[in-house]
């Protein structure tokens, strides 16, 4: 009887513990996410629609409201260049782009803002340079 009323009497305790527990994890991570919009052109200025864009978050998982955020994702530009990613957490950012007809490009970003616009400007291929055609010409 009396190992009951004692956890009667530390039961509202027990329960605000958890209730903060649960809750302060998803206040702290839900100030540390960012929205990223990418926008992927010619060195021109020209958009780059249809060019495959890959983020990634480098650091470690992050939760919000007892969920994992998504860390990575995979997409196409539209027509205009563009492509916008959900939240994901702040930090260093990786970003990828693969379009046909230009160069790969790669590059790690910080990124502390709450929303952040990244432009990227690809570059058309370089010249393909082969030992076997330079020996052909000089004979």
């Amino acid at each position: 009887m009396k190992i009951a009323r004692e956890i009667i009497l530390y039961m509202p305790r027990l329960l605000l513990l958890l209730a903060v527990s649960l809750v302060m994890p998803a206040l702290v991570s839900a100030a540390d996410l960012t929205k990223i919009k990418i926008v992927v052109m010619t060195p021109t200025g020209k958009p780059i629609d249809r060019a495959s864009v890959i983020v990634s978050f480098a650091g470690r998982s992050v939760a919000k409201f007892g969920k994992l955020v998504r860390t990575s994702w995979e997409v196409r530009t539209s027509q205009e260049g563009s492509v916008d990613i959900p939240e994901m957490p702040k930090g260093k950012i990786r970003v990828q782009v693969i379009a046909k007809g230009y160069q790969t490009f790669g590059q790690t970003f910080d990124v502390d803002e709450d929303q952040r616009t990244i432009d990227i400007k690809l570059n058309p291929p370089q010249a393909q340079y082969s030992v076997h055609e330079a020996e052909a010409s000089k004979k």
